[in-house]
């Protein structure tokens, strides 16, 4: 749930500069019922922003995808909000092939420990990740 009040809060206390572009699309990624494409996050900041141009909405999104607010879904090319305590640096999703729904699931996955058994050699270590599984969700078949 989109608490505007915590995250203004949390923003203050990290030090991290909060304009109103930046809230407005978090407002528009939250309140949307499916993931988000940048240009219809663009449209929509139209109507409570004076003429926004992309790189308003881009900054935005990139913004709060850093501090881990908002997800992209990598397969939609879109964006959609994280239902988890935004700490986490790898999101798993279900998304729905039928009506598009797509859940931020806790798979209880550790991919760095995952790639490390894998390849205990290897000189690679996961930053951040997502996991897409696309199947169907439970309102659709």
């Amino acid at each position: 749930m989109f608490k505007e009040e915590k995250i203004v809060e949390i923003c203050k206390k990290n030090k991290w500069r909060l304009t109103e572009p930046r809230l407005e699309v978090l407002r528009i990624i939250s309140l949307s019922k499916k993931p988000i494409k940048a240009y219809d996050i663009l449209e929509k900041l139209a109507d409570k922003i004076k003429n926004p141009k992309p790189p308003t909405a881009y900054r935005a999104i990139e913004f709060w995808q850093n501090h881990n607010f908002i997800h992209r879904i990598e397969s939609l090319n879109a964006y959609a909000k994280c239902n988890q305590d935004h700490t986490h640096k790898g999101a798993q999703f279900l998304i729905c092939d039928d009506c598009g729904k797509v859940i931020e699931s806790d798979l209880k996955i550790n991919l760095p420990q995952i790639v490390h058994k894998t390849r205990p050699k290897s000189a690679f270590k996961p930053l951040r990740w997502n996991l897409e599984v696309n199947g169907i969700c439970s309102q659709c078949f």
